[in-house]
């Protein structure tokens, strides 16, 4: 599920966050910053995406 929420990060960032985390100041900010650009966009959720997969493999 990782792999697939990390090539939703590439192509539609603020879906992949919103899969992550729900409606959270997170998504907020990747809408934010896709409204300015794509690869800003792109970079966070890809970002943000592997951080909650780092997250919760740690508690499992």
């Amino acid at each position: 599920m990782t792999l697939v929420k990390i090539l939703l990060a590439i192509v539609l960032p603020p879906v992949a966050v919103f899969l992550s985390y729900g409606f959270s100041s997170t998504l907020l900010i990747n809408i934010l910053l896709t409204l300015l650009g794509w690869v800003p966009g792109a970079i966070h959720a890809v970002w943000a995406v592997a951080k909650q997969a780092e997250k919760a493999g740690q508690h499992s």
